[in-house]
């Protein structure tokens, strides 16, 4: 059974509040909040305002993923902020080992975030020292993107190394993700589902997740 993470990102800010308590009643695991800077992705979501004032209501973990350049800048601001889980992109990072070093430093869990062109051998030597790799199966900057199907491949393949690593590193799927496509993309080895618009756009979004959990 994998973790759900729904994704804040497609939430009502209007209503932020709502959703999160939406969250914390429903059967999900995390909450799954995306920061973008404008420059490492053509997007801009929001920063550690946000994410503490979330950090107030939210009863379960913040796995927060970082599509900024430089974010070993920030490593300090967003443990400060709530984050339990932050993960740096590795096309984003000169000195990624360094960069995983700090965030345990802070208490967090250390996750490493890879787009959809971006071969899983660069992770070989850093496998073994993180919690999680975030794996983006849609071209980060935009929700509501269809799921770019070599990702199944490149789980089965990261699956295969975290075992021959003696990594205890969970595997996110990030994009596209449906209800249609979730048992696929866990079978192929998935631990955490992060679920954006699937989960808040459906009618019943407590009963989306609590399927999404059956799969």
């Amino acid at each position: 059974m994998a973790l759900i993470a729904p994704s804040v990102l497609s939430a009502n800010f209007l209503k932020l509040s709502d959703d999160i308590q939406m969250i914390n009643q429903s059967e999900a695991d995390w909450f799954h909040l995306d920061v973008m800077d404008g420059r490492f992705v053509p997007n801009i979501s929001f920063g550690m305002g946000i994410i503490q004032a979330i950090s107030k209501e939210a009863k379960k973990t913040l796995d927060v993923h970082l599509m900024i350049l430089e974010p070993e800048k920030y490593v300090a601001d967003f443990a400060r902020a709530g984050a339990h889980n932050l993960s740096v992109h590795i096309e984003a990072c000169t000195h990624l080992h360094r960069v995983i070093q700090m965030i345990k430093a802070e208490g967090m869990k250390a996750g490493v975030a890879i787009n959809p062109h971006t071969s899983i051998q660069q992770l070989e030597d850093v496998i073994a020292d993180i919690d999680l790799v975030c794996m983006m199966s849609v071209n980060p900057g935009f929700g509501g993107q269809k799921f770019i199907p070599n990702t199944l491949n490149k789980i089965q393949q990261l699956k295969q190394m975290i075992v021959a690593k003696g990594s205890h590193a969970l595997i996110e799927i990030d994009g596209g993700v449906t209800y249609e496509n979730a048992s696929e993309i866990i079978t192929a080895g998935a631990d955490v589902l992060v679920a954006g618009n699937t989960v808040f756009s459906a009618p019943d979004p407590v009963a989306m997740i609590a399927a999404l959990k059956k799969c």
